[in-house]
């Protein structure tokens, strides 16, 4: 989506009006549209800093293109005219903890920071396995209303963070992204994101149906922060960003300057290698050198099947990760932006797009893994 756009007197009048308003959240819907690759740039954010011990990978010196496999998925012979052609602009394969392919296109270079849209969830996760090993959090089973007593119904009381956990805690919340008067415009573009996530309320029991909705991750974050004692990207930062060696600075997107509400169910903004690291640190279970940042029981529970939840490409998804029956997995957000991992071959790959193109990234990412 182009930055310049012609817009129209009626357009212009609406904005003012409900910048005037009560519904400023419709008002940043209308003139921002559809969420794109400079959304960092909309939002307020709390910082989090780079490494002190920035971790390199090996480089691959042979870093040519790739040719992709004769399977009758790929319509191109070559690696790179594919991405391009699907408006991909970053991507790169880690295998065997060297760095094998980088590519990026048009203007972008590795340089260029990225919003990690609902890839962010996948951290968030790794931050509640980190606090349960710590103990500030007691279990998965523990009660959200535990944390959250704020909650007014009484459904609440029965919903478990295993249940945000699994998107099976029955809130009622619509996940869809062209309304702007729906709830999720209201999280992504309002000004007081924690007022909204504790005025929801419930639809059905919990445990029972899978639904993805990203107020169940909003309230593991508030969940995390009151656990902790800690800002959500001041816990990532020490926990995980800066022992696993990012390269560069981070940061999470907030609600306004006022409220300061993290969106936890996106929003991480970073360079594709500092994602890569990521993936990397669950490829090894947690572990970087001799040191344990993400408990490795954590890693492994994460990743299981434990129920018949089911993604809308028909992938089983598990504690904020969607699992292949393979054993690959992997963090996806809108746009397609990717974090994929093949553990039978020990390969990363991070995805970023100004769109998804239609394509099944997932099973695109599983062909060329095995491929490598």
């Amino acid at each position: 989506m182009s930055e310049k756009r012609t817009i129209s007197l009626p357009v212009i009048l609406l904005v003012f009006l409900l910048m005037t308003g009560t519904s400023c959240h419709v008002a940043r819907y209308v003139w921002w549209n559809f969420a794109n690759i400079n959304d960092y740039k909309k939002f307020p954010v709390d910082s989090i800093p780079s490494s002190d011990k920035p971790h390199s990978f090996q480089v691959n010196s042979d870093m040519e293109d790739i040719d992709l496999p004769d399977s009758g998925y790929f319509e191109m012979k070559r690696l790179g005219p594919f991405l391009e052609q699907h408006k991909t602009v970053a991507f790169l394969i880690i295998r065997n903890d060297t760095l094998y392919y980088e590519k990026y296109f048009g203007k972008y270079s590795r340089e260029s920071v990225f919003p990690s849209f609902s890839v962010a969830k996948s951290f968030v996760s790794a931050l509640v396995g980190i606090a349960i090993g710590e103990g500030k959090v007691k279990s998965v089973d523990q009660p959200v209303t535990d944390y959250i007593p704020e909650l007014k119904d009484p459904l609440f009381q029965q919903v478990t963070i295993r249940d945000l956990l699994e998107m099976r805690s029955g809130i009622h919340y619509e996940e869809g992204y062209s309304n702007p008067f729906g709830l999720m415009a209201k999280f992504y573009y309002g000004l007081n994101l924690k007022k909204y996530t504790l005025s929801l309320k419930m639809e059905g029991q919990p445990g029972i149906k899978y639904n993805y909705q990203s107020a169940n991750t909003e309230l593991l974050g508030i969940i995390l922060e009151r656990a902790t004692g800690m800002s959500l990207s001041d816990y990532l930062a020490i926990k995980i960003w800066q022992p696993m060696g990012a390269e560069y600075p981070a940061s999470w997107s907030i609600d306004s300057k006022s409220d300061r509400q993290i969106k936890a169910f996106c929003c991480i903004n970073a360079r594709t290698i500092d994602f890569a690291k990521f993936g990397q640190l669950f490829l090894d279970k947690g572990i970087i050198g001799s040191d344990t940042l993400i408990p490795s029981s954590w890693v492994s529970e994460s990743l299981s099947i434990q129920t018949d939840s089911r993604d809308s490409e028909g992938f089983p998804y598990s504690y904020h990760w969607r699992v292949t029956e393979e054993g690959d997995f992997f963090a996806k957000g809108i746009l397609g932006q990717y974090i994929y991992v093949c553990p039978e071959k020990k390969v990363v790959i991070v995805r970023i797009g100004k769109k998804s193109a239609s394509i099944s990234w997932a099973r695109f990412f599983r062909n060329l893994s095995r491929s490598l």
